[in-house]
């Protein structure tokens, strides 16, 4: 059985090569994301350890944010890095201020994202250098107009030793000189961000630490591990002052976290290679059941000579676990490939990585392997039992067996019964949602049960829709009528070659519904509730400075303006008092005119004094109501009552409790604003825009953006997910084209004696061609139907649920978009039709009519 199966796959190296095709490109796709993820992992830990070579231990801060206690201490001061310095234990220890710090390019705008803009100090040793900074070009800082920078962020700005940049440091724009460009291990720097380091006193002023430290690093003595050196910087310090960890947790525990960022990327890549590998699936079952099918006369001399059941079975297994093991080997070597390319991708277009080999892990090479012999096995097993019921009395006879009346019958039965109960599962999950997981997950597995149910249903779906095209295919005349008698010649054949184009076009029709209803859902939203015509913010997640609002009430035309400034509290009895809330203050005379909450109890007019603005879930969860007088206590431990003036419905935009600012601000130790909301008279212009840009003193850190540029913002985050989704399904409808080429290629085979005779009855070459590309352009058309009214079906459910998160969705059904899907999905049925049809004008006409 083992020579007879070798010499099957080496007599058919043509027939299979599809196949072959179909499975390296979805065990590529596994391998390809296990290699990358282990690569980008990999790179970002060897950089992240490196950033704690030169740190035993670090020494932070204490923070405690229970409202109530003690007020919290956001710096180390001078004192404890003395008295560290003092510790026998202590080989060295280097004293850190930390702040965000963005460099401007020479237009004016951000270097690297606001996320990974930061400044810190040069903090030099003894020997007048400092060992995390190795200086490439030029001198430290030593005055408060001057800077070191990073030098992948000077190569990127263009900016050499001497010149000046302008720069944001926790404030307003400074312009300081350029003494030197360093070389960094720093993991932030390594993946695209910015570094930019002051002498100590001026970030330490610059970053608001009053001469302390955000952090102390203490290398060890000789002989000294970690955990001594540990336990003598907890005894030097003051209880509760400070906290410690050693190089190895920090090491550990960046790894840690790293390897948790990069398993959603890894479950995302591997959700697409499934999918790639489900459509393959339909291929390889294709594939082998036509093979069988032509092969009923050898396959029943097989039995007619002694072989049994068994044996034939086994044969074609083992000739699908030969086609996998080599579509596992090539995938393997394709997936690396894939893996070295991703990372230039999105390197270039999405995210920085630090730099590092391709690891190719032990885990990965056991996949592609066992991927691509399970999956081919498992596809072939059917058509292999199939292939053994073959009687012996079959090789007295060329016609292959037809699908009988009564299995139609159970296919049929079977496909409405798992589509009804997956139709039905999906709309329950619709209708009685209510934020749980099980949901989801009766949407989820209802969403897959009707795409099974569908596919089983596609034979008796494909002849009343080809019907559909039959006024088409006349205009062919023989051409065209011969075309769809042979795409309903096979309903099997057809729907399994239809079903894997479907699959993919479902996805992607599925996604471009929701993610297009969703922008339009967000944009809605910022429009209802937002009268404010600006919102100002700043780059990475920092804060504004006061006196941003100050500058901003100065402008010209400025009618409305509102801080956005965060606090803590404990808020009511019970429960809700254990539990801090957050605040948010604002102007209370001019929060109203600035924002347009859907106000459910009570008023917004009175945010004044004790009266506080409350969520309705907020106000649910606790039990409050308008007019609801609730105990206090502010982070510094102050107590009061607070009254309930209005309880709104909270959204995306607008969330938890607003009281005004005057109320919070003698209960904040450090006052900043997270956001502005500013509006004009005469509304947003560019005009208006330019003139809080100047008045911010063209501050590159900070955002100014109308309600179109949130809108554009949303729109390029959606465009950009929404394209890599196509790229990844790409994938897919490649294997959906292979599919389809395989197919008509194998049906040609099959009809040679068919086809020659075409040509002897007087249908010329040009009408063959014309033939098979009709019937693959119909197969197509078929799936891309399919596909596009089951996306739209799944996008509209997913929707269900998102509008419970975002009451402003609204089904958005991209017509143009579908309209490219479905001549994508006709492009593709020309394409595959182009070598079939080539070889089938090419046959011999003689020799075809003599075929059996």
């Amino acid at each position: 059985m083992f020579r007879t199966a070798l010499r099957n796959v080496l007599a058919h190296k043509a027939r299979l090569l599809m196949t072959v095709l179909a499975v390296m490109l979805g065990v590529a796709f596994v391998s390809g994301t296990l290699v990358f993820t282990s690569t980008i992992s990999d790179a970002f830990r060897t950089s992240s350890q490196k950033s704690f070579d030169n740190v035993d231990v670090a020494v932070m801060p204490a923070s405690p944010d229970e409202p109530g206690g003690t007020p919290a201490k956001n710096r180390l001061d001078g004192k404890a890095l003395d008295s560290l310095a003092r510790l026998p234990e202590a080989a060295s220890v280097t004293g850190t201020a930390n702040g965000f710090t963005g460099i401007s390019d020479k237009d004016g705008k951000l270097i690297a994202s606001g996320a990974n803009s930061r400044g810190s100090n040069y903090f030099p040793g003894k020997d007048g250098k400092d060992a995390r900074y190795p200086l490439k070009q030029g001198k430290a800082p030593t005055g408060a107009d001057q800077f070191a920078l990073d030098a992948g962020t000077a190569a990127k700005g263009g900016y050499h030793v001497g010149d000046t940049v302008r720069i944001s440091a926790d404030g307003p724009v400074r312009q300081q000189k350029l003494t030197g460009i360093f070389t960094t291990d720093d993991g932030q720097v390594a993946a695209g961000g910015s570094l930019a380091l002051f002498d100590t006193r001026t970030a330490q002023k610059l970053f608001g630490l009053s001469g302390g430290y955000s952090e102390i690093d203490v290398q060890a003595a000789a002989g000294t591990s970690q955990a001594a050196l540990q336990q003598a910087i907890d005894k030097a310090l003051p209880k509760d002052s400070a906290t410690t960890a050693t190089g190895k947790e920090l090491a550990d525990a960046e790894a840690k976290a790293i390897d948790e960022n990069m398993e959603g990327m890894r479950t995302a890549l591997l959700a697409f290679a499934a999918v790639a590998l489900f459509v393959g699936i339909f291929l390889i079952a294709n594939t082998f059941t036509m093979l069988v099918a032509q092969r009923t006369k050898e396959l029943a001399l097989m039995r007619a000579v002694g072989a049994s059941r068994r044996q034939v079975t086994r044969s074609v297994l083992i000739e699908a676990f030969l086609v996998g093991a080599i579509a596992g080997v090539s995938g393997l070597a394709a997936g690396i490939g894939i893996a070295a390319v991703l990372r230039e991708v999105l390197n270039g277009f999405v995210a920085k990585f630090p730099e590092g080999p391709l690891v190719v892990s032990p885990s990965a090479a056991v996949a592609a392997l066992g991927i691509g012999t399970v999956i081919t096995v498992l596809a072939a097993w059917l058509p292999a039992r199939r292939g053994a019921k073959v009687p012996p009395v079959a090789a007295m006879n060329s016609v292959h067996a037809v699908a009988t009346t009564k299995s139609l019958l159970v296919r049929n039965t079977l496909g409405a019964l798992v589509a009804g109960i997956g139709t039905a599962s999906v709309i329950i999950a619709t209708s009685v949602y209510d934020g749980d997981d099980t949901s989801k997950i009766m949407l989820g597995g209802g969403g897959m049960l009707l795409l099974v149910g569908v596919f089983i249903l596609t034979p008796l779906l494909s002849r009343p829709l080809i019907a559909l095209a039959t006024p088409v295919l006349r205009a062919f005349g023989v051409s065209g009528r011969l075309a769809r008698q042979n795409a309903l010649r096979n309903p099997r054949r057809t729907a399994t070659t239809a079903s894997a184009l479907m699959i993919g076009l479902t996805l992607i029709t599925g996604m471009t519904v929701i993610a297009g209803s969703t922008q339009q859902g967000i944009d809605k939203l910022a429009v209802d509730a937002l009268k404010a015509d600006y919102t100002i913010s700043m780059e990475g997640y920092t804060q504004l400075p006061t006196t941003a609002e100050k500058k901003v009430r100065e402008v010209a035309g400025v009618t409305a303006v509102t801080p956005l400034r965060e606090g803590m509290a404990t808020i009511g009895t019970g429960a809700a008092a254990r539990q801090p809330t957050p605040l948010t203050g604002v102007d209370g005379a001019q929060f109203g005119s600035l924002v347009r909450p859907d106000i459910s109890e009570g008023s917004l007019d009175t945010l004044r004094g004790d009266r506080i603005l409350v969520d309705e879930d907020t106000a649910t969860h606790n039990g409050w109501r308008a007019g609801s007088r609730l105990p206090v206590t502010f982070q510094d431990g102050k107590k009061s009552t607070l009254t309930v003036t209005g309880v709104y419905q909270g959204n995306q935009m607008l969330s938890g409790v607003y009281l005004d600012k005057r109320t919070l601000a003698p209960h904040q130790k450090d006052i900043s604003d997270s956001k502005l909301l500013v509006k004009m008279a005469g509304g947003a212009t560019d005009e208006h825009k330019d003139d809080l840009v100047e008045a911010l003193g063209k501050n590159p850190a900070v955002t100014v953006a109308d309600k179109k540029d949130v809108s554009s913002a949303i729109a390029s985050m959606f465009t950009l997910l929404l394209n890599m989704l196509y790229g990844l399904l790409a994938m897919a409808v490649i294997v959906a084209v292979l599919g389809v080429i395989n197919t008509l290629a194998m049906s040609v085979f099959e009809r040679s004696q068919e086809i020659g005779m075409l040509r002897a009855i007087g249908l010329d070459r040009r009408g063959i061609k014309q033939m098979v590309r009709l019937e693959s352009l119909v197969i197509s058309l078929f799936g891309g139907v399919l596909g596009i009214g089951l996306g739209v079906f799944m996008g509209w459910a997913v929707g269900q649920l998102i509008s419970a998160h975002l009451p402003t969705y609204e089904l958005v059904l991209p017509w143009a978009r579908m309209g490219i899907f479905l001549g994508l999905a006709a492009l593709v049925g020309v394409l595959a039709a182009l070598w079939p049809a080539f070889r089938a004008a090419r046959l011999n006409m003689l020799a075809a009519i003599k075929a059996e």
